[in-house]
């Protein structure tokens, strides 16, 4: 009986040795910065940088695949962190926020017919139309946008049918524009207070026979911006928000009152009412 254990005990400690040599030979080196990058990441794993969550990404960043400034939800201080880590410059530009470029409402907006599918407006685009609002280009108003959002900076008006934008908590990392199936969510600087809420590229007459918010591209806006700051294209007026001064007098001009004026950072709203 004695023999067989010590037996068995050699044979465990042969194996054990065995097996510390062998993980000793075969240990890939893990490169310390990886450790480091990742601390200076949110921690959120939006998935926003295309990376499987912070580990994957800090993995990437000191491999070279992606640039300090990959983490959306970070911004442009984790984007510094990062670079300082690696020993890289990086140039970050302007922050910005999503915008919902649309004001086709419950009471503005035609519905073509109800729907009663899957509360998710990618499958109520699939259905006849692209959905049950007239206006193709319009919101669906099922909320995935909100559902989809990592940081809880959307929120749905039950009044209007449209998602709120908090300008505070979004981080624009682009997850609602890349998942909203009809592009009404665009990011934008966050310095921009003038906004087009509308992305519909119809004429005029088919444009009012769907939403009566709806932009005409009547160019009563273009004639008025003292900046030249706007211009017609495919039948939607488009800012340039480098030249933009917010003075407000295009909304005022905008016969359907299209063109909104976005409340300044803090106060947790999307729109104001155009001035």
């Amino acid at each position: 009986m004695l023999t067989a254990v010590l037996v068995l005990g050699g044979a465990g400690l042969l194996l054990g040795v065995g097996l510390a040599v062998a993980a000793a030979k075969m240990a890939v080196p893990v490169d310390e910065r990886v450790a480091a990058v990742r601390d200076r990441l949110p921690g959120a794993n939006c998935g926003a940088c295309g990376f499987p969550g912070c580990d994957g990404l800090a993995a990437a960043l000191v491999k070279g695949e992606a640039k300090p400034d990959a983490c959306k939800a970070g911004g442009p201080a984790v984007a510094a962190a990062v670079a300082e880590v690696l020993g890289l410059e990086v140039a970050t530009g302007p922050r910005q926020v999503a915008a919902v470029h649309c004001v086709g409402t419950n009471q503005a907006a035609r519905r073509s017919y109800q729907y009663q599918g899957i509360s998710d407006c990618r499958a109520a685009a699939l259905m006849p139309g692209g959905g049950p609002k007239a206006c193709a280009y319009g919101c669906l108003g099922l909320g995935t946008c909100v559902k989809v959002c990592p940081f809880g900076a959307l929120s749905m008006n039950e009044e209007t049918g449209l998602p709120v934008v908090d300008r505070e908590k979004c981080t624009a990392c682009g997850i609602c524009t890349e998942t909203c199936p009809k592009g009404i969510l665009g990011l934008v600087p966050v310095s921009q207070t003038t906004l087009v809420a509308c992305r519909n590229h119809d004429k005029g007459p088919q444009v009012r026979k769907v939403c009566q918010a709806g932009c005409l591209a009547c160019g009563l806006c273009v004639r008025s911006c003292p900046h030249k700051s706007i211009a017609l294209v495919d039948n939607t007026a488009v800012i340039d928000p480098s030249t933009c001064e917010s003075c407000g007098i295009c909304a005022e001009k905008c016969p359907p009152k299209t063109i909104v004026m976005l409340t300044a950072l803090g106060s947790g709203e999307s729109l104001r009412k155009a001035i």
